[in-house]
């Protein structure tokens, strides 16, 4: 059994296409993590600039309950 050359160059092409379309595929999810990365960051760093203020706040509430002797 003989390999038709135009079936396998139609093959090729076929399989070229689809490379294309995952390679863009790809881009368009590498873009969309980093974008979730970055919203991870920032949400961490609101956890951390809130958990500040609690620890404020907190100190200011105990040191206004406890009279310096």
């Amino acid at each position: 059994m003989a390999l038709d050359l135009e079936q396998l160059r139609a093959e090729r092409d076929l399989t070229k296409d689809v490379l294309r379309e995952l390679e863009v595929e790809t881009r368009r999810l590498d873009a969309e993590v980093k974008n979730l990365r970055q919203r991870e960051v920032q949400t961490k760093r609101e956890i951390d600039a809130l958990n500040s203020l609690i620890d404020i706040a907190e100190s200011r509430v105990q040191s206004a309950v406890q009279p310096e002797t």
